[in-house]
């Protein structure tokens, strides 16, 4: 399995309330240029956090593929929810390609969990930075990091 988990690109920072925050036109070029990286590859589904954030992250992805894949939203991307939910939610996921679009801590825990098998070591994050793992099965160490792509970095 391959496994891509992105950060949301740069948010406002004011919005009534952390849900509502939406990218800022920086943001939005940030996760354009993550997307490129993507196009190419055989994704059929992205999940997303519900925030408004992560919705339009995922958005500009699917457009980069010119409307697929499908989206689905799911509450256990939101920030600080259970890692141990998101890995459980993971091993129940069949595709030979799946990208995953959240938020710091959780992105950057779930990679470390994936890599490491523990939480001591979580994988920094910038907005829209991409963590490309590869692995049998999305468990608990049993993943490698191919690749971690930060915007303007390379």
């Amino acid at each position: 399995m391959k496994l891509w988990l992105l950060r949301h690109g740069q948010a406002e920072w004011l919005a009534r309330t952390d849900a509502e925050r939406p990218l800022t036109a920086h943001g939005r070029e940030e996760v354009r240029s993550m997307a490129a990286r993507l196009a190419a590859r055989p994704l059929r589904t992205i999940l997303a956090s519900p925030y408004v954030r992560a919705r339009q992250t995922a958005e500009l992805v699917r457009e980069a593929f010119g409307g697929c894949p499908e989206l689905v939203i799911v509450d256990w991307l939101m920030p600080e929810r259970d890692l141990q939910q998101a890995l459980d939610q993971l091993a129940a996921r069949d595709e030979e390609e799946l990208l995953l679009v959240g938020h710091q801590p959780l992105i950057g825990a779930l990679t470390g969990m994936l890599v490491h098998g523990h939480q001591q070591s979580p994988v920094p994050m910038a907005t829209a930075a991409l963590a490309e793992l590869d692995g049998e099965l999305p468990l608990a160490g049993a993943m490698s990091l191919t690749a971690l792509h930060q915007p303007g970095a390379d």
